[in-house]
């Protein structure tokens, strides 16, 4: 195996073997600054460009904290995504890192029936993609157990700037009684700034 600079190099080893399989070899700036402190287990606000290796951090990152192995039936890490497209994408990128590895992945969005997704998530989940729709519904219906959720993500979180998405991550935040928040965006506006007084409490700043 390739001898990966810092800090892939302290990676997961099924993740640094994915990464030789997917020729990358060497981390970007934003990797360079960022995974390190998402490691650390703190609340994150991670602020780069376009083209920056965001979504990749999101996904090491998180493979990393569940130590690239299925374990029990609940979900222990949840990414919110704007849209179905964007869910569908993120997935997709999901599987080329977990297709070797036991974790589960699942997507939740509004297209599929509510009811069918809720069963589908009991069955085994660890890493569940929703759009914040999707993600609502199924907590109205108690369709997701949040006792073993170690991390939350929110890719491209910007569009918390709308109301009815805000409102909605606020909501569905209350009833985590412990987690790891990482927001991802290119630049944070001021009202995510406000979630420190909510769920995204001492969080750190990464901004490439």
């Amino acid at each position: 195996m390739s001898t990966f600079p810092m800090p892939f190099k302290k990676l997961h080893a099924d993740i640094k073997e994915r990464l030789e399989s997917l020729e990358i070899s060497t981390p970007t700036a934003f990797q360079i600054s960022s995974i390190p402190v998402i490691k650390s287990g703190a609340n994150v606000y991670c602020s780069a460009a376009a083209g920056s290796g965001k979504t990749t951090t999101l996904v090491l990152t998180t493979l990393q904290k569940l130590k690239c192995e299925a374990v029990g039936t609940a979900p222990r890490a949840i990414v919110i995504v704007e849209t179905r497209e964007k869910a569908l994408e993120l997935y997709d990128t999901f599987l080329a890192y977990t297709r070797y590895n036991s974790l589960r992945v699942y997507v939740a969005h509004e297209k599929i029936h509510v009811d069918l997704q809720k069963s589908e998530i009991f069955e085994g989940t660890d890493i569940l993609i929703a759009t914040p729709q999707a993600i609502n519904k199924l907590f109205l219906l108690n369709g997701i157990s949040t006792a073993s959720l170690k991390i939350f993500s929110i890719d491209d979180a910007e569009f918390l700037d709308k109301k009815p998405a805000y409102a909605t991550i606020l909501s569905i935040t209350q009833s985590i009684s412990k987690c790891q928040y990482v927001l991802y965006t290119q630049k944070t506006p001021p009202k995510l700034r406000e979630l420190e007084s909510y769920f995204m409490e001492f969080a750190k700043t990464v901004n490439v």
